[in-house]
C-alpha cells in the first residue's frame, strides 16, 4: 500500500519485451508530477514477455484519476502493445465469502477483517449450509443459505450471481466451499475467485486425502491457493506452503496441521490480491 495511507495508483503491465519500456512508463509518471513508491519488474526470457508493477503517489499528479488510463494507453501502452490494469488504493475492494461447514478458513478471514488487518469490505457470505449464519450476522454481514443439489444448481448459481451483483462484489473467496462452480459462473469472475485446498492433488484425490497420505507415510503436507478456472483445481497458483510431518503424526495431527496451513496460505493469497500484486499470464501468476 502507499505511504501514510495517501492515495496512490497501481499499474500492472505485461507486453512483449523490448528496450525502453521502463523509461517510458517512469517518464509518464514523472512528467505528470507523480512520485514512484514501488516498482517491480520481471522478464520471462523464454517467452520474451516483460512484466511490471508500479505504484505512485497521486497527491500532485497532473492527470485526473478518471483520465489516467486513457492517457497512459495513448502515450505509452499502445506503443508497446501493453496489456495493463489500473487500480487505485483509495478504492476499498468488496469481497464475498463462500463457505460450507468447515469453519477454519472462514473464521481466520473474519478475524483479519474485524481486526482491521485488511482494508476490505465483506458485505456478503453465501453458504450451502446454515451453520455459519450466526457468525456472519454477528458482524452485520448479509448471510444467504443456498443449498445446492444436482437438480437446483443452475437456479442457485443464478441467485448467487444476482446477490453478488446486488452487493457490488469485486472478488470471491472460497473459504472451503465444498461445491464445484460451473464454467458459466466462473466466466462472470475471471481471475477474481480465490480457492484453497490441500496440496496432495493429484496424488491423493478424493474426500480423505489425509488418510491416504498418512497410509503412504508422507513427510510433508501442503496447501495451495489459486484462481478458479473451468478446469478443476488447475487455475493459476497464487500461494503455496508446506509443513513437515513425521511417523509420529496421527491422521488427526495431519488434518490439524493441514488446516492451519490452509488458513495461512489462503490469507497470503487474499493479501496479494488486495495489494494488486498478482499478474496472471497464461496459467501462471507473477506475484510482485
Amino acid at each position: 500500500m502507499s505511504h501514510a495511507g495517501a492515495p496512490s495508483a497501481i499499474l500492472l503491465i505485461h507486453c512483449p519485451d523490448r528496450k525502453g519500456i521502463v523509461i517510458s512508463v517512469t517518464e509518464f509518471i514523472y512528467k505528470n508530477g507523480g512520485n514512484i513508491l514501488h516498482l517491480a519488474q520481471h522478464v520471462d526470457p523464454e517467452q520474451g514477455v516483460f512484466f511490471m508493477r508500479i505504484e505512485w503517489d497521486l497527491a500532485d499528479f497532473a492527470i485526473p484519476r478518471d483520465k489516467i488510463g486513457e492517457y497512459f494507453h495513448t502515450l505509452v501502452g499502445a506503443r508497446f502493445d501493453m496489456r495493463w490494469q489500473l487500480h487505485f488504493t483509495a478504492e476499498v475492494p468488496r469481497m464475498a465469502l463462500f463457505v460450507s461447514r468447515l469453519p477454519h478458513c472462514f473464521y481466520d478471514i473474519l478475524a483479519r477483517y474485524e481486526s482491521g488487518e485488511w482494508r476490505v469490505e465483506i458485505p456478503l457470505v453465501i453458504s450451502n449450509h446454515p451453520d455459519m449464519g450466526p457468525v456472519a450476522e454477528r458482524l452485520g454481514i448479509d448471510f444467504h443459505h443456498l443449498p445446492v443439489t444436482a437438480d437446483n444448481k443452475a437456479e442457485q448459481e443464478a441467485r448467487q450471481l444476482e446477490l453478488l451483483a446486488g452487493h457490488d462484489i469485486d472478488f470471491i473467496v472460497l473459504a472451503r466451499y465444498m461445491q464445484i462452480l460451473s464454467d458459466d459462473f466462473i466466466a462472470h469472475y475471471p481471475q477474481r475467485i480465490i480457492n484453497i485446498h490441500h496440496s496432495f492433488l493429484p496424488a491423493f484425490p478424493g474426500a480423505r486425502p489425509y488418510h491416504s497420505a498418512h497410509a503412504r507415510g508422507v513427510k510433508v503436507i501442503g496447501a495451495t491457493s489459486h484462481y478458479v478456472t473451468a478446469e478443476l483445481d488447475a487455475g493459476p497458483i497464487i500461494e503455496q506452503d508446506v509443513v513437515r510431518v513425521s511417523h509420529e503424526d496421527a491422521v488427526e495431527d495431519l488434518i490439524r496441521k493441514g488446516r492451519d496451513l490452509e488458513k495461512i496460505v489462503l490469507a497470503r493469497a487474499v493479501w496479494h490480491h488486495l495489494r494488486r500484486a498478482v499478474l496472471v499470464y497464461g496459467n501462471r501468476t507473477i506475484v510482485f
